[in-house]
């Protein structure tokens, strides 16, 4: 058995005292230096605080600090030798337009490097922050602080969005070497729709996709947002989405009553999903004006080239040219439709361009398929043509009682625009409740056209209490004033 050692306990029991000691004389130091060092962090970041908040509040506190003085030197120094270097590469490159156009490729390089450094001199110039109300008033400077001051805000569309693009796409674009186009114009001022404002989270949805990738597949969003008002759309900077196994079209000998192949639609967002369905009108496809257009053997091919009794709103295109015999050569047909109209006015040598949109399903496709020329228009927008150039305006299923009497007048002047002296307005099977046909018939009178057929018959479908309306109209030559 091993000796206990007094001694050696003792020794032990005064080297633990001695350890626990310095740990507390080393503690205290720590603690100090922890104070320290946590008090220096403090005023450090309320340096760094103070330095961000300054550079957060931008140009506006810049203006008025109590250096502005020296900023405004400043920014007034870079504004001029922007303007110097600006002037000198204009000089340049107003010596190399006047040397000889048959010199070297090198020239001309050098020319459009110098238009590039050019363009982005301007940038940079036009980047620059504007200092305001600091106008000198008998003799002072008239300061405010940056937090009482008023905020201006800017009247540049591209600041009320957030996504880069259309930012980027509002923005006036200045013509390149600061000189007006063959338009007469200084820049290029892209437009989109005044209910692109409201419709803010939309349109920025729209946007958000990669330069020069594919686009998203949001054709109906697009159609969303033309519909209610964000119209035109901004262009974008993606490859549109095409059906992944395209085939080629039939010939137009083929195409015009024939459905098109199924491969050539894009079929997301839609009920049915094939020409075939569409054709059946076996399910509710969602485009209930038009639920038989692709059935064009049985619903189709009778259209405006017979009529089913006598005692009907339809008028045969035959009668309707005869009017104006030789006269009616291109037009537009702004109904919901797969383009029948086209088609049977093309056998008569007319050529008609079809307006509409895809309620439901694909009509532009279907039309173009079929050798016809679409337009992917709503009626919210101006017509894409200029005054007193068509021959024939030509409506049916979408002017109908539901539309506004205030747009409709602004529809019906802005078809009068187009439509040339002796042109004719084709309404066709036009209806709305008895209650409201005075009314819309104001409407049409108001055009002051020389009327060619009038007829007025009841909607059966709706127990006598609805019409159909529909009447050629040519209109009068007016003088100038």
């Amino acid at each position: 058995m091993k000796p206990f050692d007094i001694l050696g306990l003792e020794d032990t029991v005064m080297s633990k005292q001695n350890v626990t000691a310095k740990l507390r004389i080393w503690r205290g130091v720590y603690c100090s230096i922890i104070t320290l060092g946590a008090l220096a962090f403090l005023l450090s970041f309320a340096s760094l605080s103070r330095f961000s908040f300054k550079s957060l509040l931008g140009n506006e506190v810049l203006c008025t600090h109590v250096n502005h003085e020296a900023a405004t030197g400043i920014q007034n120094e870079a504004g001029r030798t922007l303007e110097i270097v600006i002037q000198k590469i204009q000089q340049e490159l107003d010596s190399l337009k006047d040397a000889d156009p048959s010199s070297s490729a090198s020239r001309l390089d050098h020319g459009a490097f110098l238009a590039d450094i050019l363009g982005l001199l301007e940038s940079v110039q036009a980047s620059l922050p504007q200092c305001e109300g600091n106008e000198q008033q008998n003799g002072a400077n008239i300061t405010a602080h940056p937090l009482v001051k008023a905020k201006i805000q800017s009247d540049e569309p591209a600041n009320f969005f957030l996504r880069e693009e259309i930012r980027k796409y509002v923005r006036i674009k200045l013509n390149r070497l600061g000189k007006q186009n063959f338009m007469g114009a200084n820049g290029t001022f892209t437009s989109i729709g005044h209910a692109c404002f409201t419709m803010k989270e939309e349109l920025e949805e729209y946007m958000d996709y990669d330069i020069g990738e594919m686009c998203n597949d949001d054709w109906r969003l697009a159609q969303k947002l033309m519909v209610h008002g964000c119209d035109p759309l901004p262009r974008r900077r993606c490859f549109a989405r095409a059906p992944k196994l395209y085939s080629s079209p039939y010939p137009i000998d083929e195409s015009m009553w024939k459905l098109p192949d199924d491969r050539n639609v894009r079929w997301s967002h839609y009920r049915c999903k094939n020409f075939a369905c569409l054709g059946s009108n076996a399910t509710r496809k969602g485009f209930f004006k038009c639920a038989d257009c692709f059935n064009l053997t049985d619903h189709e091919m009778p259209r405006w080239v017979k009529l089913d009794s006598d005692d009907t709103a339809d008028f045969l295109i035959s009668d309707v040219l005869d009017i104006k015999p030789g006269e009616i050569r291109i037009g537009l047909d702004f109904s919901v439709g797969t383009g029948t109209f086209a088609a049977r006015m093309r056998e008569f040598n007319v050529t008609i361009v079809s307006a509409t949109i895809n309620l439901g399903a694909p009509f532009n496709e279907m039309i173009a398929l079929r050798g016809l020329v679409p337009l992917y228009l709503t009626i919210n927008q101006r017509l894409p043509f200029f005054d007193n150039t068509l021959d024939l305006i030509h409506t049916t299923r979408f002017l109908d009682g539901w539309i506004d009497l205030v747009l409709l007048d602004f529809v019906l002047y802005d078809w009068d625009r187009v439509l040339r002296p002796g042109g004719l307005l084709w309404i066709d099977s036009f209806f709305c409740s008895k209650e409201d046909l005075d009314y819309y018939l104001e409407s049409f009178k108001m055009l002051r056209y020389k009327k060619h057929k009038w007829v007025i018959v009841p909607k059966l479908d709706k127990d006598d209490k609805e019409v159909f309306f529909s009447a050629v109209l040519e209109k009068q030559p007016r003088p100038f004033r």
